[in-house]
């Protein structure tokens, strides 16, 4: 890479770069920002954000540029790091991160799991390839089809509902609404993909939060194996304690649905995680811990992006109550003080833009990430095999040039004439999702939940930001409010 041009900071044995990326990543989340500023790349990413910058990688068709900084300015940052002994690839440049993504003749898979991230997320949709992925994302495109979540709107309204008669109580006065939309979507997934209920689906829950904890305060520690072998940290102790607890409840809740069902297993996401199980075709059968990694999965990621989304939603509408009312006059319009209809939610236009504008500066993930498959040729780059690849979405969506000078200011009117206008038709400029063949398959169950929830709040509540919030952006597998987000509620 470096015989290309490629270039990044210097490698420092054993460790690589992790040890600088620790250190700058704690000079600058460590403490709450001072003022309340959407300018976070710098803070959540401040490796990327400098090294983009520092090591800048310079195309063969750029040096006849009138000057060196006009060649920077037009292509975007490429640089190299170690994580240990192994080289990772940045790249931020649109054009690249899109064909990557495409992923045509499987060239670009995902990156391989190891450790803790591997106990986290196992062998489910988010990391799996070819026929182990196919398997179940035909069942999860049927469960998260348009036409399905129609069905579930009643009961995430009702979910709702009942976070909403809680919010009485506190009317005139301060609510940390992150910790009540945690607790909100822990209960719709309970209910809508695995037919529990809020009290059942929590132990998992909790279990799940810390094996995320323990595997984002590790992310940049380098173990070597035969150290691991002979010396278990604390963290490996507790993380392999708390996968077999998480195995053995989801185990129960599996139990539990083969003693009611009698064979008929259901129609929601246990239940036909459940049929390929069973599967009597072996070639589309799924075993065992694949069903537990999926469903863990989705008590994790699938729990912490709606939360965070709705949180971040809060805080931009309670700093900014002119968009907040364009809101609530757009949903009395077309819900009145009914709870709204699927048709209803999708006519909402201006809670669109909102959420858009939320998902660029607040993208709940940060980064995604992929590996060369074989050597390929990428631009004008050539990639040996199995180079792991990070696109950092977080500096896309805060990228000057892509979004203008006023990139780091809540404007919804961006997104006014849809995403393709907002980013010129460039796709790899906003991607909260991700992008091509494996886009989450959480996003309309996530944006869906998100517009419910959003409008029965409008409907019943002015909110302004308490003089308690505390700003503090922080990156904890997904960007967190890690303060929460403390609003006042005045009842309409």
């Amino acid at each position: 890479m470096s015989s290309q041009g490629i270039k990044g900071p210097p490698y420092s044995f054993p460790q690589g770069n992790t040890k600088d990326i620790s250190l700058m990543r704690s000079q600058t989340m460590d403490k709450p920002m001072v003022d309340i500023s959407h300018d976070i790349f710098p803070r959540i990413q401040p490796h990327v954000y400098a090294w983009t910058r520092m090591y800048a990688y310079k195309r063969p068709d750029c040096v006849t540029a009138p000057s060196v900084l006009v060649c920077l300015l037009t292509q975007g940052g490429i640089f190299s790091l170690r994580h240990g002994s192994k080289p990772y690839l940045f790249v931020t440049e649109p054009e690249l991160i899109k064909e990557i993504l495409a992923n045509k003749e499987d060239t670009y898979p995902k990156m391989d799991m190891e450790g803790y991230a591997k106990k986290l997320l196992g062998e489910a949709l988010i990391t799996n390839e070819g026929e182990k992925w196919a398997k179940v994302r035909k069942v999860a495109n049927h469960t998260f089809h348009a036409e399905s979540l129609k069905r579930m709107v009643p009961e995430i309204s009702e979910s709702v509902q009942t976070m909403l008669e809680r919010w009485k109580e506190h009317e005139g006065k301060e609510v940390n609404v992150f910790k009540d939309f945690g607790r909100l979507t822990t209960e719709v997934i309970s209910r809508t993909a695995f037919g529990s209920s809020y009290m059942e689906g929590k132990h998992i829950f909790e279990m799940v939060a810390k094996l995320t904890a323990i595997t984002v305060k590790n992310v940049y520690t380098v173990r070597f194996p035969g150290i691991s072998m002979l010396i278990r940290t604390d963290d490996e102790i507790e993380a392999e304690k708390l996968e077999r607890g998480i195995t053995s409840s989801i185990l129960e809740l599996v139990r539990k649905r083969e003693k009611v069902k009698d064979g008929m297993f259901g129609a929601d996401y246990l239940g036909q995680l459940m049929k390929l199980l069973h599967e009597s075709d072996t070639s589309k059968r799924i075993t065992i811990d694949q069903m537990v990694d999926e469903v863990k999965q989705l008590y994790g990621a699938g729990h912490l992006t709606t939360t965070t989304l709705l949180s971040w939603s809060v805080l931009l509408l309670a700093l900014h109550p002119e968009w907040q009312e364009k809101a609530r006059k757009e949903v009395f319009a077309f819900c009145g003080l009914e709870n709204p209809t699927s048709d209803a939610i999708a006519r909402l236009r201006t809670m669109n833009m909102i959420l858009n504008e939320c998902m660029r500066l607040y993208p709940p993930a940060i980064t995604v990430s992929r590996k060369s498959a074989r050597e390929v040729r990428l631009g004008s780059m050539t990639l040996p095999a199995n180079m792991t690849i990070f696109m950092p979405i977080l500096a896309l969506h805060h990228d000057p040039q892509i979004w203008g000078e006023d990139v780091n200011a809540f404007k919804p009117e961006r997104f006014a004439e849809g995403v393709a206008k907002a980013t010129n038709n460039n796709a790899a400029a906003f991607f909260p999702f991700g992008l091509g063949p494996r886009t989450c398959i959480g996003l309309n169950f996530t944006t869906t939940e998100s517009k419910i929830a959003l409008s029965m709040i409008l409907q019943r509540y002015k909110f302004t930001l308490s003089p308690n919030y505390v700003h503090y952006p922080s990156d904890i597998f997904i960007l967190t409010p890690k303060d929460g987000v403390k609003v006042v509620l005045e009842s309409i």
